[in-house]
């Protein structure tokens, strides 16, 4: 029975809560540590918090001028050149004419991935996740039992993820996951993904038994970080069906698949690969054949810099605080870690870069008339592999842990290494440290661009 006026919300004097103060400050750290380097959650929290502390109005042009502020960053052309980038990748050509507008994909009904070490386990997931029946073939039982645990904890893991829990993803089916020690299992599959460890010789016995055994039409995938395509094409008497699939670690995360065509490799091939990529849910991106592809190639300089920098007075952590607070994911050494400092021992072994072949009298420090650091050679030589092994460029919780934390033996090493060598430490600065990292992996994008191994720009971001 009362009369009813206008009740305008916007009006109303903002309720002042108990708190407020604390509740805002913890969930800022939050969104700080979940967002490094990026500004618009800030500015998200900063509109939020003028809610609470200002009237309607007020608060209302503070967001409008919060928003103006990132309209015009560098982050949104950033963002949103990466976002087109993403689809101009679906575009690909190669120097030989073949590409995305003439090229017809085969279907992919059944796959195989031969090795179940860190790679295969993670690929072997990817492949059930996008509900294609998986052979998964190891070299003997006792590898096979262990890849086998490793597997179904991951897939348990991305069963209570998916929101229907484990029967979407009928992971316990052997006509959908198969696990076997017998190449002969491997006669009808569409695509076979090899992911044994960096050597040429065993990949190329796996090629040349696989081109014996599997269909005609079959698609052979090696995932090599670096390998050459076209020696390991050689193997097979179909050179025309081998392709790179390089997948990053962990292969069931990380959405980028980078695909490598050899001399042979037919747009048929190419096609393929880049529609397994879109069943994965993965951006797929077509590159040439040359030591260590795109990815690889343009980590070597920047991964190559942090190093440098250890030697000459910095620290693990400070180098890679340095890249988290710029906006990285991960620091290089923490990367390092996660992916295993042994893969790239193998390959700088197979360079001839350390161990037996290096020639007698060559200097510590350089090879073929470049600076070199052999301090990732000393960690891999007192079995320091990363997080595989708990201790790497710093030490875990347990061989596993993800938990990385500076470590005194390192730093130890570290002040040995320069007493050795005669190298007087110094204080090196954030700008540095971001310049000569970041500048090197900028400059072998250049080279990499230059030498028509990559088709665009957007391919190399």
């Amino acid at each position: 029975g009362q009369p009813l006026g206008p009740r305008r919300l916007s009006l109303k004097p903002v309720p002042k809560l108990p708190d407020m103060e604390a509740f805002l400050s913890e969930a800022r750290v939050r969104v700080k540590k979940r967002a490094q380097g990026c500004l618009a959650p800030e500015l998200c929290f900063q509109a939020v918090r003028a809610a609470t502390q200002l009237p309607f109005a007020d608060g209302v042009r503070r967001e409008r001028e919060l928003f103006m502020v990132l309209l015009s960053s560098g982050q949104a052309r950033a963002l949103q050149y990466a976002f087109f980038a993403e689809r101009a990748a679906q575009r690909w050509t190669t120097p030989g004419g073949a590409s995305w507008s003439s090229a017809t994909p085969q279907p992919v009904r059944s796959a195989a991935v031969i090795g179940l070490g860190t790679m295969g386990r993670g690929i072997v997931t990817s492949l059930v996740k996008a509900n294609i029946p998986v052979v998964a073939l190891e070299q003997d039982l006792e590898y096979l039992n262990v890849g086998r645990k490793a597997v179904m904890l991951l897939l348990e893991r991305e069963a209570m993820k998916t929101e229907r829990g484990a029967q979407t993803l009928d992971f316990h089916n052997p006509a959908r996951l198969q696990f076997t020690v017998d190449f002969d299992s491997l006669r009808d599959v569409d695509l076979v993904i090899e992911a044994v460890f960096e050597n040429m010789a065993l990949k190329k016995e796996i090629f040349h038994k696989l081109s014996r055994i599997c269909k005609p039409g079959a698609l052979l995938c090696t995932n090599t970080s670096a390998l050459n395509i076209d020696e390991i094409a050689s193997a097979t008497s179909r050179p025309q069906q081998v392709i790179g699939t390089h997948f990053f670690s962990p292969a069931h995360v990380m959405r980028l698949l980078e695909i490598i065509y050899g001399r042979h490799t037919s747009p048929t091939a190419i096609a393929t690969a880049m529609q397994l990529a879109k069943a994965l849910k993965k951006v797929g991106v077509v590159v040439g054949n040359c030591f260590g592809f795109v990815g690889n190639r343009m980590m070597f300089p920047y991964v190559q810099q942090a190093v440098f920098l250890l030697e000459e007075g910095s620290r693990p952590e400070a180098v890679d605080r340095v890249f988290e607070d710029f906006g990285f994911k991960i620091g290089p050494f923490r990367m390092s870690d996660l992916a295993g400092l042994d893969v790239g021992w193998r390959s700088r072994q197979g360079q001839g870069l350390t161990g037996p072949s290096v020639p007698a009298g060559t200097p510590a420090r350089q090879r073929q008339g470049q600076r070199y650091s052999p301090l990732p050679d000393l960690l891999c030589e007192n079995g320091r592999f990363g997080q595989k092994t708990g201790k790497g460029w710093y030490q875990y919780e347990k061989a596993g842990g993800r938990t990385a934390t500076p470590d005194p033996w390192l730093h130890n090493l570290l002040a040995q290494y320069r007493d050795t060598h005669g190298i007087e430490p110094r204080f090196i600065d954030q700008e540095e440290i971001l310049e000569r990292c970041l500048f090197s992996l900028i400059n072998e994008g250049f080279a990499i661009l230059a030498e028509g191994i990559a088709s665009g720009p957007e391919h190399l971001d």
